[in-house]
């Protein structure tokens, strides 16, 4: 008897991802990893995030019960430090993977899900680079004509740091998406502190970084309304990609 196997799905974070890491890489940017349970010292520490930042209490945090000074991290972010730790500067590089937060699951937040870091450090980096980095690589993953623009905010870890909202302007753009601004990431100029716990000197560098969830962008390029689906193993779901 023969038996024909049934062709295999990628799952829909898994091809975001595959995309990602292939527009960043056209633009030199390396990819890098890093582990999922993390030191405080990685997660936040080196990320000048002080002792009494909210992001450290359980409520946001997963703590690791038999690890003292360990957590599950809630972001790619210590793949900056390990990576200028070990490479130091010129460097270009993003780090995708599994983050995880202590909080409540609903239709667009979930305990775990997934992020992409970027990072380039350089001689004379400003925010022009960060804007025409980030423009490309969307104009790239929409395949069309894209605005971006910054709203200032705070994070600890960038000095100035902005909220960068995108628009598509294409006109085959999902309809939903087409001329509407959306709030995508975080991002900003490296903080000097950030940079010497790297190793590389702030007086002679600078650079950016940048933080984006890929659920979310995964939601936003495949009009999927509830961010549980990415993990109900329901292959109803997975055999529609």
């Amino acid at each position: 008897m023969l038996y024909v196997m049934e062709k295999g799905h990628i799952h829909p974070i898994s091809q975001i991802i595959r995309d990602m890491v292939r527009i960043f890489g056209d633009m030199g940017f390396s990819y890098r990893e890093g582990p999922e349970c993390e030191s405080e010292y990685y997660n936040f520490d080196a990320l000048n995030v002080p002792k009494d930042h909210p992001s450290r209490d359980m409520q946001d945090t997963f703590f690791i019960k038999d690890k003292p000074g360990f957590v599950l991290r809630t972001h790619t972010s210590p793949v900056q430090i390990r990576s200028m730790e070990k490479y130091g500067a010129p460097l270009r590089i993003i780090a995708p993977g599994k983050v995880f937060r202590n909080e409540a699951t609903d239709a667009t937040h979930e305990a775990q899900f997934y992020q992409l870091e970027g990072l380039m450090v350089d001689k004379g980096v400003s925010m022009a680079h960060l804007k025409g980095t980030l423009q490309r690589f969307f104009e790239e993953f929409f395949k069309g004509s894209v605005e971006i623009r910054f709203r200032p905010s705070f994070f600890p870890f960038v000095e100035p740091g902005v909220e960068v909202d995108m628009r598509v302007m294409s006109a085959d753009a999902p309809e939903k998406l087409r001329g509407r601004w959306i709030e995508i990431m975080g991002a900003g100029m490296v903080h000097p502190n950030v940079l010497r716990a790297g190793k590389i000197n702030p007086e002679e560098y600078s650079g950016f970084a940048f933080g984006m969830g890929i659920d979310r962008l995964a939601m936003l390029y495949f009009g999927v309304d509830d961010i549980r689906h990415f993990y109900s193993g329901d292959l109803r779901f997975v055999n529609q990609f």
